[in-house]
């Protein structure tokens, strides 16, 4: 990801401190069941959302914020060719995502996650002509595909260690099985769960 552009994908590992985010929602059904986790456990996360299901779920978008939240731009469609159209087209699904996002909850996202953590020539230029902090992650949780609770819970606290970035999705069932245990072995290491924006020290809103 990092071959055509800048990326921020690790905090300070001096920080004492890891951020969780999840891509693809907001995802009815899951999304709401992922919050009430959060809010149980009272961590912050960050949401990186397609404006296409914002547009379509606005109130759910909303909630994510109104719950102290980071919304990020993660693509208008999240197509399977995102990275091979122009960068004129790529810099409007971003610009659309970034206008959905402002209507709902008023803030322009400052981040933005490319679908598949794939980057080209094409998505660096409308990634630098819109300003974006583009955002990685340390822990690639592969949570659409391991339908195992244990295997999953194995793989994102292997080595975790401060700075590091998780990535999850809306919407998997097993993530939702593991967060609250997550986070129990989060503080028991001795480490606790920041939002991403003050794990990588910048803004998360234009």
């Amino acid at each position: 990801m990092q071959f055509f552009l800048p990326v921020r994908w690790k905090g300070d590992e001096h920080s004492n401190s890891i951020a969780i985010t999840f891509d693809d929602g907001p995802v009815p059904g899951r999304t709401e069941k992922i919050l009430d986790i959060l809010k149980s456990g009272q961590v912050r996360a960050a949401f990186f959302c397609i404006g296409s299901r914002v547009a379509d779920y606005p109130a759910l978008a909303k909630r994510i914020h109104d719950a102290g939240h980071l919304l990020g731009n993660h693509s208008y469609w999240h197509g399977k060719t995102f990275d091979l159209q122009t960068s004129k087209k790529i810099a409007r699904e971003l610009t659309d995502t970034d206008e959905i996002i402002h209507r709902t909850i008023g803030v322009r996202p400052n981040f933005f996650r490319p679908p598949y953590g794939v980057t080209n020539p094409m998505v660096a230029r409308a990634v630098r002509k819109g300003g974006y902090k583009t955002i990685g992650w340390t822990k690639r949780s592969l949570d659409t595909f391991i339908t195992s609770p244990a295997a999953l819970m194995n793989r994102v606290t292997k080595s975790l260690k401060a700075g590091d970035v998780i990535l999850f999705h809306d919407n998997s069932n097993t993530t939702l099985e593991i967060l609250p245990d997550l986070f129990d072995h989060v503080e028991k290491l001795g480490l606790k769960i920041v939002r991403l924006d003050e794990l990588l020290n910048e803004k998360a809103y234009a």
